[in-house]
C-alpha cells in the first residue's frame, strides 16, 4: 500500500518535522529549572514530545489502513499530551507565555495535520471497501 492511500501526501517532510519538534522538546526540558516541578514536567514532556516522532515513524510503516489510523491515533494523542504539558509550564509559571509560543504552534499543527490524515485514511477506507462486493463473480 502507498503512503497517499493511508492519508499521508508527504511523507518525508512531516518525518523531519517531528524529529526537529522532538529535538526543540529535548532543548527546551535542558533549560528548565532543576526543581522538584521542573524536572517532573521535563520527564512528561520528553516522554510524550519525543513519541511523537517516534510513532509518526511507525505510522509511515503501517501495514494496513487499520494500522496506520491506530498508530496515527497515538501520534494524536502524544502530541495532545504534549500540548497539555506546555500548557502547564505556562501556567505554572516555569517558562515565559512569550517562549512557549512558537513550540505551542507547532503542536497544534502537529495535531491538526495528524487528524486531518487519520480522517482522509477513514475515508478512503471507507470508500475503498464501498466498491468490494462480496462473492462478486469479478474478483
Amino acid at each position: 500500500m502507498r503512503n497517499s492511500e493511508f492519508g499521508m501526501r508527504n511523507e518525508p517532510d512531516l518525518k523531519k518535522r517531528t524529529k526537529a519538534f522532538a529535538l526543540r522538546i529535548l532543548k527546551l526540558v535542558d533549560a528548565l529549572p532543576k526543581t522538584t516541578a521542573g524536572r517532573a514536567l521535563a520527564s512528561q514532556i520528553v516522554r510524550s514530545g519525543t513519541s511523537v516522532a517516534a510513532n509518526y515513524r511507525a505510522a509511515c510503516r503501517a501495514r494496513s489502513t487499520a494500522d496506520f489510523i491506530a498508530k496515527m491515533g497515538i501520534v494524536e494523542e502524544e502530541a495532545d499530551e504534549t500540548l497539555f504539558w506546555l500548557e502547564l509550564l505556562e501556567e505554572s509559571g516555569l517558562v515565559p507565555a512569550a517562549k512557549l509560543t512558537a513550540i505551542k504552534r507547532e503542536v497544534d499543527e502537529l495535531i491538526a495535520i495528524t487528524v486531518a490524515s487519520i480522517k482522509t485514511a477513514r475515508r478512503n477506507r471507507a470508500a475503498d471497501s464501498a466498491f468490494r462486493t462480496p462473492n462478486s463473480a469479478f474478483e
